[in-house]
């Protein structure tokens, strides 16, 4: 556990980390309006209404941001034992965490929405899913909430499935959990709030203005993302050339 600590602390210490994580969650809320076609008729199937309902609201939507950190946290395994084997693509892993922020800032401001073709990925997997929610349908308590949200969390969404291979992409369990679970929370707000305040929140979170400023934001932290991993290895072989002469120089002075 204290080493665990160790780690989080660490982490929380990168200013660059701590800008993926802020980028995370500001993708998740600045997709709201996204999310909310894709899950937001699911208030309907717990049976919302105001005054009730809101511990099954509660429970599902912890149930699919658990799952987002949990596949967040698999992806990173993966991606770290991928240049654990092959340490050279540590580098180019780092760029294309660096290029996929750059695209999800592209798909924020509506620029671009090539990300979408992320979705064609999880469609047989989802098949498979589906008829499970099914059975869980119509929600009678927070228990069986959870269950949906657990599953739910597993919806072929471009925006989703982005963030996952950026999470992939920095190769660390730790920080894609961390990364996945920030966007989870990022598209909290947008799913719990109702009414004319909801309404007035995403008309706020749909301006181009607001949009464009927030897709700016992300993609020079992509930038800087995918520019980093290359600075380091020149530093590196800069530091290892400046070595050569002082070596050549101390096996000199034995002869």
């Amino acid at each position: 556990m204290t080493d665990l600590t160790l780690t989080i602390s660490t982490l929380f210490a990168d200013q660059l980390f701590i800008g993926l994580l802020s980028s995370a969650f500001l993708l998740g809320i600045m997709g709201s309006s996204h999310c909310l076609g894709m899950c937001g008729g699911i208030s309907a199937a717990l049976g919302f209404q105001p005054g009730q309902g809101y511990g099954r609201i509660l429970a599902y939507n912890a149930g699919r941001i658990s799952t987002y950190t949990l596949i967040g946290l698999l992806a990173g395994i993966v991606g770290g034992s991928i240049t654990l084997a092959l340490p050279l693509l540590g580098p180019v892993l780092r760029t294309l965490a660096g290029l996929l922020l750059i695209a999800m800032g592209l798909y924020i401001a509506g620029w671009w929405m090539g990300l979408t073709q992320l979705e064609k990925i999880g469609g047989g997997l989802w098949r498979r899913v589906q008829p499970l929610t099914q059975k869980l349908l119509p929600v009678h308590s927070s228990g069986q909430a959870l269950q949906l949200g657990l599953l739910w969390g597993l919806l072929p969404c471009g925006l989703i499935y982005s963030t996952l291979s950026w999470a992939l992409a920095t190769a660390n369990g730790l920080q894609s959990a961390l990364l996945m679970l920030a966007f989870g929370l990022g598209t909290l707000p947008s799913m719990l709030i109702s009414g004319l305040a909801g309404k007035k929140v995403l008309s706020f979170l749909r301006q181009q203005k607001m949009r464009a400023i927030a897709a700016l934001l992300m993609i020079v932290l992509g930038i800087i993302t995918a520019v980093t991993p290359w600075q380091h290895a020149g530093h590196h072989q800069h530091g290892g050339q400046q070595a050569t002469p002082t070596t050549m120089e101390h096996d000199h002075s034995h002869h």
